[in-house]
């Protein structure tokens, strides 16, 4: 036998340990790992209300302003820097304020490594300063850490800038502490509080600026999905219609292939095979086409009675769009001639969802359509006026699905069509179908 050596396994570790150590982790995240690495302030976007109108040369160095409001912060922290000092040694004196004046210039390239180099420079400052009364944040010191922690903040995340504030607090309370008793007054207080103010202020326009861009990305996507719903349901809906005039034609094939035998006194055995087998296939046709399209089909969706509509049936469409209250004329050119039943329905679609658009969004103008049978296809344009009376009528905003089945059933007879504005200040759906031309034609 053998035996196995058991190893003890480590104590589940407390709640309060748990959170220590994910504390000390976003500290090790946040604002030492990689703290002094090159993160340069990228230049403003010109796009803006203001700066959109200035001119091309002033919109160039308009992308600067960023960087230029650093500098100028860095030279107030500066010149605090000399209001704080006494009389003494120039070279001091000048060194100090240089002490203010860089890290906040660093903030443009190394914003975390900036609040390291003002968080270390402030004790270093105030001991070699010959002005005593303010401990432990020299007058330069003060300014030049609250912009640090300011743009800093502005750059990083909330939890970055509560970070700085608590190490800030340890370094000030730690101070007063150990060498508080030898100094007038302490400003630890002061600076404490204004800059928790200015945190918070900075770290709500944070959270409220990606809320913002949070809720903007889920309106993206909302309206991609919304748009790609849309493009399926009109898709499903042409497929219906193709269906059902697809499933006609071929329960036609499938009946006359039945009878053709019997028109023919005595056909030879391959004649009646041939008609046996075109029967047979179209029949398998007509059941695979309906199990596949079947899909489509919504469960309240009844096949219509009537046949789908056709040209032919344009002038009763009309008649109900003028008793809606939209003035409508017709005009056809060219030879009127039979389309392909797709072709037809399609022209109608078209036609009543563009004649639907004008009554919601132009109530009150009038529209024309026009039919053109040219040679290899059909023309259709239609076109409404400018709206009457646009502070009397107020237009339907409907659900924008029109112009996207219009599209699609022209994207899927390979045609082509345009919809936009009009000079006139009405709008205009031109489209043109390609027709194959059939031999009677050609000739």
């Amino acid at each position: 036998m053998t035996e196995t050596t058991r190893i003890p396994s480590s104590p589940p570790r407390s709640p309060e340990a748990r959170l220590a150590a994910d504390a000390l982790r976003g500290l090790r995240q946040d604002l030492i790992h990689d703290a002094f690495a090159y993160r340069p302030l990228p230049p403003m976007r010109t796009d803006g209300p203001l700066t959109r109108r200035l001119p091309g040369a002033l919109r160039e160095y308009a992308q600067w302003t960023p960087h230029a409001v650093v500098v100028a912060a860095g030279l107030i922290a500066m010149a605090f820097s000399f209001a704080g000092t006494t009389q003494g040694s120039e070279a001091l004196e000048l060194f100090n304020a240089l002490l203010a004046l860089a890290p906040v210039l660093l903030t443009l390239v190394r914003p975390v490594g900036a609040f390291w180099v003002s968080w270390a420079a402030a004790p270093f400052v105030v001991l070699f300063s010959e002005r005593w009364d303010d401990w432990p944040w020299s007058p330069g010191s003060f300014a030049c850490h609250l912009i640090v922690l300011t743009l800093v903040a502005l750059r990083t995340r909330p939890r970055t800038a509560a970070w700085m504030w608590l190490l800030t607090a340890v370094y000030s309370l730690g101070a007063d502490t150990l060498l508080g008793g030898e100094y007038q007054s302490s400003n630890s207080a002061p600076l404490l509080v204004l800059t928790a103010m200015v945190l918070l202020v900075v770290a709500v326009r944070q959270v409220r600026r990606e809320a913002r861009q949070e809720v903007t990305a889920q309106r993206t996507v909302t309206a991609r999905e919304r748009s790609r719903r849309t493009l399926l349901e009109e898709r499903t809906t042409i497929a219906r219609e193709l269906h059902d005039v697809v499933a006609h034609h071929m329960s036609v094939v499938a009946i006359q292939a039945e009878a053709a035998p019997y028109r023919v006194e005595n056909p030879p055995p391959e004649l009646e095979r041939a008609f046996a087998t075109i029967r047979e296939n179209a029949v398998a046709a007509l059941t695979e086409l309906r199990r596949v399209l079947g899909v489509v089909r919504a469960e309240d969706y009844e096949a219509p009675d009537a046949p789908q509509p056709t040209l032919a049936d344009l002038d009763a469409l009309l008649a109900n769009v003028r008793d809606a209250g939209l003035p409508v004329d017709k005009a056809v050119t060219g030879a009127v001639r039979e389309l392909p039943p797709g072709v037809e329905l399609s022209a109608y679609r078209i036609v009543q969802e563009a004649l639907s658009n004008t009554l919601r969004h132009a109530p009150g103008a009038s529209a024309r359509v026009e039919v053109s049978y040219v040679l290899g296809g059909l023309g259709l344009r239609i076109v409404n006026g400018p709206v009457p009376a646009p502070a009397l009528v107020k237009p339907s905003p409907g659900a924008g699905h029109g112009i996207t089945g219009m599209r699609e059933r022209v994207s899927m007879l390979n045609g082509e069509m345009t919809a936009g504005p009009t000079g006139e200040g009405g709008y205009e759906v031109a489209v043109f179908l390609p027709v194959a031309l059939a031999s009677g034609d050609e000739a």
